[in-house]
């Protein structure tokens, strides 16, 4: 009746034998109990109007955590955000002091931003103020009005204290939204045919990117670009040290990457950069942060690799060979698939989801083959790449692969996620480009509240009326254990939190057991919101639709209570996090 699931892709299992034997008693326990109080199955009399209840309603999954030392500790900063720099070209950057966006960003933190994508290697520094001739291209009506409300706006922020905020006109903001609207044709072009246009950041613009930052609680990270090369192909560092030292004269705490997937130079700009190369690059860059006395001891990130196939692999193992010990984290990229996907079931197979498993497995590889022990960021997430598909990657069915990325890459010891984008061109953002949460943006914000950096192992036995294969229920129901976050003041240290996603198209019943038998849970159901199903942009929590209650308060995350020994009942699609209050969990403790 009891059949173990062991998948290297899901489970976190202990591997002290004690410890094992324990819980199978528990376990075992558990199913004499829960055999012994239930009624003997009986097959439906031909006729009775009762509907026979299908084999994966029939299945009760027995659930326990290891709460006596986790398995990974992870960064405080583990959910982290990016910002393309095409907000400078489609003219986002100067609605970054709205107080909307502001409080949006304020409520991921702490976190990192970094502002970086493929147009990294196009940046170009000039340390100069507000001059029009550095804007980006737009229609005549806009020149008179609009361009004249941004310099109107920046005066007045410039007279601001502290944070600068701003509270833009409705107007003003629909016709940021027309020129974004051209420009959106122009910057997927770009990325859909590899060849990109140079991007000029200006010390004005800057100043709005750190103030953003700054004002949200994020720690930024700045991407220089790469490919500004001397005749011998070493890399001219003259614009990145002038960028430096005007961040120092601020004063402006940032950290620092060296390009933008450097396996993939050769497509875009008709040149490669080596591993040999590369290395040298980070040598000089870190020389530089030195000769800086501000940033003498600044963290610098790198190489931001892409996916790890084979040319990605063979740079980072050059690199780690050269240079891996003048970088703080090792960096690279993920990205599940394109924007031309047109069906949801797309976002849903779980062969997709576990694509993440084997690219994170590779690139520890190479990294602990060189420098064992060093930390590792996956940066660049979204659930498709190209911009995104309208109406699939901003909807709740995106929010399936961006959970269970978090969930495996804190399994597998990432450090930080860096989620692309927080708000940006495209469909693969958190917020739109009206200030509204989408369901990924939810999805974080509880992550983060609930969700603390100490990972716990989890394990899972299936009790079924009939042997069957257990991978119906490990590739489908996928489930994850943390200590609950330490910022939340509504649990004491010592409490656990578990999320599961539930892909199957069935109702699936969850039995607490071992250390977690007998606790009260508080259950936040994440489930789409109206009548779109899937395709839902809105979200609701256990039945209650989430909106911003105004432009600087969050609604109340309610939690329904689960009473004691009660068996979780999670809905078919659906998000699930659940806190085991007060179980004192030795390894959540401290």
């Amino acid at each position: 009746r009891c059949c173990l699931l062991s998948s290297p892709r899901l489970l976190a299992l202990s591997s002290g034998e004690a410890g094992s034997r324990l819980w199978l008693v528990s376990v075992a326990l558990m199913v004499q109990s829960v055999i012994s109080s239930s009624s003997t199955y009986q097959r439906p009399a031909p006729g009775g109007g009762g509907k026979r209840t299908g084999f994966m309603e029939r299945t009760l999954i027995l659930l326990d955590v290891n709460t006596r030392s986790p398995v990974q500790v992870l960064n405080d900063n583990f959910l982290s955000l990016q910002l393309d720099p095409s907000i400078i070209k489609d003219g986002w950057l100067d609605f970054l002091s709205s107080k909307r966006l502001v409080t949006l960003a304020r409520g991921l933190s702490p976190a990192y931003l970094r502002f970086g994508g493929k147009r990294t290697d196009f940046l170009h520094f000039h340390n100069l103020k507000n001059l029009a001739k550095f804007r980006g291209p737009g229609p005549d009506y806009y020149l008179k009005n609009y361009e004249d409300d941004i310099v109107r706006s920046d005066i007045a922020l410039d007279k601001q204290r502290g944070c600068k905020l701003a509270n833009h006109p409705d107007m003003m903001l629909e016709l940021q939204r027309e020129k974004a609207a051209q420009m959106q044709l122009v910057l997927l072009k770009e990325q859909l045919s590899n060849l990109y246009s140079n991007i000029t950041i200006t010390a004005r613009s800057l100043d709005k990117l750190y103030n953003f930052a700054e004002c949200a609680g994020l720690h930024l990270v700045l991407g220089l670009n790469a490919q500004q090369r001397n005749p011998d192909s070493s890399w001219n560092s003259s614009s990145a040290l002038s960028l430096l030292k005007y961040s120092a004269g601020k004063k402006y705490n940032i950290s620092w990457e060296l390009g933008n997937e450097p396996n993939g130079y050769r497509s875009m700009m008709g040149q490669t950069v080596n591993s040999t190369q590369l290395a040298q690059d980070y040598t000089l860059l870190r020389t530089l942060l030195q000769s800086v006395r501000y940033y003498s001891r600044a963290h610098l990130l790198g190489p931001n690799a892409g996916r790890p196939r084979k040319n990605a692999i063979l740079l980072l193992d050059g690199f780690m060979k050269n240079a891996g010990s003048v970088v703080d984290a090792v960096t690279w990229q993920h990205y599940y698939m394109d924007g031309r996907v047109t069906k949801v079931e797309d976002f849903l197979k779980t062969r997709l989801l576990d694509t993440l498993t084997e690219q994170i497995t590779k690139v520890l590889k190479v990294v602990n083959s060189h420098v064992p022990g060093k930390k590792v960021w996956l940066g660049g997430v979204g659930p498709a790449w190209a911009g995104g598909t309208n109406n699939l990657s901003d909807t709740y069915a995106a929010g399936f692969l961006w959970l269970n990325t978090l969930g495996m890459a804190a399994v597998q010891g990432i450090d930080v996620v860096l989620r692309h984008s927080f708000f940006d061109y495209g469909y693969t953002h958190l917020v739109d480009q009206h200030f509204n949460p989408l369901p990924d943006y939810w999805l974080s914000l509880v992550f983060k509240r609930l969700v603390g950096p100490r990972v716990l192992a989890v394990r899972v036995a299936g009790l079924q009326r009939k042997p069957r294969p257990g991978r119906v229920i490990r590739d489908k129901l996928r489930i994850y254990a943390h200590c609950t976050s330490f910022h939340n003041r509504n649990y004491v240290r010592g409490s656990i939190t578990i999320y599961i996603i539930n892909l199957h198209r069935s109702r699936k019943k969850i039995k607490l057991a071992g250390t977690l038998r007998n606790m009260t849970v508080h259950q936040y159901l994440v489930q789409p919101y109206g009548t779109d199903g899937l395709h839902a942009r809105s979200v609701q929590l256990n039945g209650e639709r989430l909106l911003m209650v105004d432009n600087e308060t969050f609604p109340e995350l309610k939690p329904r209570t689960l009473r004691a020994g009660r068996t979780i009942a999670m809905p078919p699609m659906t998000i699930g996090f659940y806190v085991i209050k007060n179980i004192n969990a030795y390894a959540c403790r401290k």
